[in-house]
């Protein structure tokens, strides 16, 4: 059984006075604009929460460390 691209209807959005309309997409079209939408929001969450996350796994650490110690590079 051959699969079927589908076609679907996405909203253009119309520009500076232009006219909105339709444009069609693919199936994996429309997948691989999602794909790229949730890859740049993942690494944004990525960029600015591993610090954090570093420092919260570290504070839950077996020998409990202040947080100077386990900041500080030496």
């Amino acid at each position: 059984m051959a699969s079927k691209a589908v076609i679907v209807k996405s909203k253009k959005s119309g520009g500076k006075g232009g006219r909105g309309g339709y444009e069609e997409k693919t199936m994996f079209e429309s997948f691989k604009d999602w794909s790229t939408w949730s890859l740049k929001k993942a690494k944004v969450i990525v960029h600015y929460g591993f610090i954090p996350a570093v420092i919260i796994i570290g504070m839950n650490s077996d020998p409990k460390p202040s947080l100077y110690q386990l900041l500080s590079p030496v």
